[in-house]
C-alpha cells in the first residue's frame, strides 16, 4: 500500500485501501498498523488533523480493529 508521509511527531506516514476500507499508519520508528473497516472519512480527517498523532489518539485508537504488521 502506499502511504503519504505527514508532519507529525509520532506518525511516520498513512495509507488507505478504498477497497477494503484498511487504514495503514506507519509510526516513528518503523513499527506499521492496519486498521480494518475504516471509513474514508476518517482517513482524509486524518490527513488533514493538525495533528495526526493526536487524531490516531482519539479518532483511531481503541475504535477499530487492528494488527501488527
Amino acid at each position: 500500500m502506499d502511504r503519504t508521509q505527514v508532519e507529525s511527531s509520532n506518525v511516520e506516514s498513512v495509507g488507505y485501501h478504498l477497497a477494503s476500507s484498511t487504514l495503514e499508519i506507519e509510526f516513528i520508528g518503523g513499527v506499521v498498523y492496519q486498521y480494518f473497516d475504516v471509513p474514508q472519512s476518517i482517513y482524509d480527517g486524518l490527513l488533514s488533523a493538525e495533528s495526526p498523532g493526536g487524531f490516531v489518539h482519539q479518532q483511531i485508537r481503541g475504535v477499530f480493529r487492528y494488527a501488527r504488521t
